[in-house]
């Protein structure tokens, strides 16, 4: 059994991101396909949620792609958000550059583009096993606001 929190960020101020996103970019396909797989392969195996590997073609992503963001670094994918309506989610970063600010940099992006949309409150869900997305997540000012354990 895993325990899933609900997070919230409720605060007025959001700090500003250094990331430019773009809009989802066909280009890169193939390589959101593999490193998202990656990304949440553990999360997907420790709850025991098949396949494991969600994208398995990438017709999937094409239905989701108009929430899909990603941050790149010339030809390079740095890593990749969805955001739907108010909620952060599949937030990942590339191996390379992982433990270098590029999630916090993606997250208080998504937060901006979310606020954008007017929406005030902002959601996300997490693991509590991911405890590096757990720091990251209530040093950026998410309180957990519910845990279920899934």
């Amino acid at each position: 059994m895993i325990t899933v929190c609900e997070m919230l960020y409720d605060k007025d101020e959001i700090m500003p991101s250094e990331a430019e996103l773009i809009a989802f970019d066909y280009r890169f396909i193939e390589e959101y396909r593999d490193y998202y797989n990656r990304a949440f392969r553990p999360m997907r195996e420790a709850l025991n949620i098949k396949p494991y590997d969600w994208y398995a073609d990438t017709e999937a992503i094409r239905a989701k792609a108009k929430d899909i963001f990603l941050l790149t670094e010339g030809e390079e994918l740095v890593g990749s958000v969805a955001c739907y309506g108010n909620e952060v989610d599949d937030l990942f970063v590339t191996d390379e550059y992982k433990r270098k600010g590029y999630g916090r940099k993606i997250l208080l992006w998504a937060m901006d583009h979310i606020r954008s949309q007017g929406h005030k409150d902002i959601v996300l869900h997490v693991a509590m096993w991911n405890s590096n997305a757990l720091r990251l997540y209530t040093d950026t000012g998410f309180r957990i606001t519910k845990t279920e354990d899934v």
